[in-house]
C-alpha cells in the first residue's frame, strides 16, 4: 500500500479518522499534515465552540479527500469516533486509523501503520508511545498503572499501551463492540476499545510511535482532567474486571491454544 499525498488516489478500505473538540488553530495543521500522508481523512468535530468547525468545513470544500462531520453538542471522544466509524462502515471502509487533533501523534507514521494493517487486516495496529522530555511525568507513570490493569484484564493478550490513541481498528468489529454497551463514549474509549476487541479475539500488533506534548505557549490543548477522568478510568477498570471474571474460562482456553502476539 503506497503512501498517497493530497492529490493521490484515495484508499477504498482505510481512512484516517480525527475526533476534534476545541483544539484551536492546531487542528488545521494536524489535518493538513494528515492529508499530506493519506487520503481520505475524516474529521468529526465534537461540538466545538472555538470556530474550528467552520474553518474545517472550508478546508473540506476545497479538498475532496477531506470530509468533516459536525456534531451539534459535545458528546465525548468515543462518541465522536463511533459517529465516524458508523459513517465509515456505511461507506464501505474496513479500517480506520484514529488519531488526536492536537498534534501529539506522529502523522509521518500514518502510511506505515496503514501498511501494517493491510498486511494483517484481522489485527488492531496499536501505537506504542515513545516519550521525550516534553511528556508530563505524572501521565507517564499513570499509564503504567492502566497498562498493568489492561494486561490482567486480557490475560496478557499483548496490548503494548492501553491509552495511546494512534491506532488502526477494524471498523466492523469496533462498531459492534461499541453498540453492544453504553460506555466507551468519553476518555474511557481508547483502553476499553483495545480490551474488548482483545476479548473478541482481535490480536494486537504493536508499533513504536513517538509522542510529543506541547505547552500552552506552543498551542497545546488538553481536555484531560486528572480528578474527573481518573475517576472515569477507575470505573472503567472496575467494569472491565467484572467482564474479565465472567469471561475467564474462555480467556484461559484461548490463552492455552493461541499463538504469541504479532510483532513487527
Amino acid at each position: 500500500m503506497n503512501a498517497p499525498g493530497p492529490a493521490a488516489r484515495p484508499s477504498a478500505s482505510h481512512l484516517v479518522l480525527i475526533p476534534s473538540y476545541d483544539t484551536g488553530e492546531r487542528v488545521y495543521r494536524t489535518v493538513r499534515e494528515a492529508r499530506a500522508q493519506w487520503c481520505p481523512v475524516w474529521v468529526v468535530v465534537d461540538g466545538s465552540t472555538d470556530g474550528t468547525a467552520q474553518g474545517l468545513l472550508r478546508l473540506a470544500a476545497a479538498d475532496p479527500g477531506l470530509r468533516v462531520f459536525v456534531l451539534p453538542r459535545n458528546q465525548g471522544k468515543g462518541a465522536a469516533v463511533l459517529h465516524g466509524l458508523q459513517q465509515a462502515r456505511a461507506a464501505g471502509f474496513t479500517h480506520a486509523l484514529t488519531m488526536d487533533a492536537d498534534g501529539q501523534h506522529p502523522v509521518a507514521l500514518i502510511p506505515a501503520f496503514m501498511q501494517a494493517s493491510a498486511a494483517r487486516p484481522q489485527t488492531m495496529v496499536l501505537g506504542r508511545p515513545v516519550f521525550d522530555a516534553s511528556a508530563p511525568l505524572l501521565r507517564v507513570r499513570g499509564r503504567r498503572i492502566s497498562n498493568a490493569w489492561t494486561d490482567l484484564e486480557t490475560l496478557g493478550a499483548g496490548i503494548g499501551d492501553s491509552l495511546f490513541g494512534f491506532r488502526v481498528y477494524p471498523v466492523a468489529a469496533l462498531v459492534q463492540v461499541m453498540q453492544g454497551q453504553r460506555w466507551m463514549r468519553r476518555m474511557d474509549f481508547d483502553t476499553e476499545a483495545a480490551v474488548r476487541l482483545a476479548w473478541r479475539g482481535v490480536k494486537p500488533l504493536n508499533l513504536d510511535a513517538p509522542v510529543q506534548y506541547f505547552s500552552a505557549e506552543e498551542g497545546g490543548v488538553s481536555h484531560f482532567r486528572y480528578g474527573r477522568d481518573n475517576l472515569l478510568l477507575t470505573w472503567m477498570h472496575l467494569r472491565l474486571m467484572l467482564g474479565f471474571l465472567l469471561r475467564l474460562p474462555a480467556l484461559l482456553w484461548r490463552r492455552a491454544t493461541r499463538r504469541p502476539p504479532f510483532q513487527p
